[in-house]
């Protein structure tokens, strides 16, 4: 017999999509008698929790509950959710993320093969509206320029990788390696993931297991987004120093060396010359990567979306790793 789902979402105040993605969950090829949903709400502000239930009025049969998160963070949320959740598989969903009909179906398929002990699949990033920003922030974030060797926004074929979104796992798991570490108020799918390769598990990635990720709308949600994954980057490296890969030590490097030579060029005109040279390369870079986004996708006017969208997130990453490394950190809870 196939064996039971929870699907488990934190979520705080997302009035806006909570409702659609529970209707891509209604509709998962998997029987749904074997699968319930537990949401674990943030205290929200908005009619998220007037949406939920309103949806377990309308649709009775399905199995879906909803529990408090008081601490409001998305680990705590997590772990509230898998507390109260009954399944033997626990699939980690997002408010904002719609898994195709097929998700779960294929998520427990790669589990019970033993493809792996945590395993995900790849992110059809959207744009929230049609405003030029929008789609070039969709179309920047799974461009290599700003996702790095993130296979999981743009990977082509199945296999071993060093961490999956959201992810499912056989709930068995969580007496191995512990739960989510709450002390992280991001970055705590890599933590995660980090556990499950140091006790010699394994993170299986297929690109056939896919969910619409909504990206950040305009730039000031993007970049407050990207200095929270630099900052809590930096609290979880200083727990893994050897987890450190070259996609997440570029950025700090660049903005540092950026801010020396903005220091010395007040005093040396040969740093002035390297700084403009820098700039200048980076800036091509930006560029090209616009006019090849801009060229795929047929919008040209993605040309000039694209370089502000991964610049945003280089320099908010990069600038927010600093005070992250300097912060003490604080005591892990698994």
């Amino acid at each position: 017999m196939p064996p039971s789902v929870s699907v488990v979402i934190p979520c705080r105040n997302e009035e806006k999509t909570i409702h659609a993605v529970l209707d891509a969950l209604r509709q998962q090829t998997y029987p749904q008698d074997l699968v319930e949903v537990v949401i674990a709400d943030g205290l929200s502000t908005d009619a998220t929790r007037t949406v939920i239930a309103a949806y377990q009025k309308r649709q009775p049969e399905m199995n879906l509950q909803l529990v408090d998160n008081p601490s409001r963070s998305i680990p705590s949320g997590v772990n509230a959710a898998i507390r109260a959740a009954h399944g033997e598989v626990i699939v980690r969903m997002d408010a904002h993320a719609l898994p195709n009909a097929d998700y779960i179906e294929r998520c427990v398929h790669a589990l019970t093969e033993g493809l792996g002990d945590n395993v995900g699949g790849v992110w059809d990033i959207t744009p929230q509206n049609d405003t030029l920003m929008a789609r070039a922030i969709a179309a920047a974030a799974a461009h290599p320029l700003a996702a790095g060797d993130a296979r999981y926004r743009f990977a082509e074929k199945a296999g071993i990788v060093d961490t999956v979104p959201f992810g499912a796992f056989q709930r068995s798991l969580l007496e191995k390696i512990g739960y989510f570490d709450e002390t992280l108020l991001s970055n705590e799918d890599y933590e995660f993931n980090t556990r499950i390769r140091q006790s010699g598990g394994k993170i299986w990635l297929d690109p056939n297991i896919r969910c619409v990720y909504y990206a950040r709308k305009n730039l000031k949600e993007l970049s407050k987004q990207y200095w929270r994954y630099g900052f809590w980057k930096a609290q979880m490296l200083k727990r893994y120093p050897k987890t450190l890969r070259l996609r997440q030590a570029l950025p700090p490097v660049f903005v540092a060396g950026i801010g020396l030579l903005i220091a010395a060029s007040f005093f040396f005109r040969p740093a002035r010359i390297v700084l403009l040279a820098v700039l200048g390369v980076y800036l091509l870079a930006l560029l090209l990567a616009g006019a090849q986004i801009a060229w795929r996708k047929k919008d040209f006017s993605l040309l000039f979306g694209v370089p502000p969208a991964i610049a945003a997130m280089h320099f908010s990453w990069g600038a927010a790793f600093w005070p992250g490394l300097c912060t003490r950190q604080t005591r892990t809870n698994h």
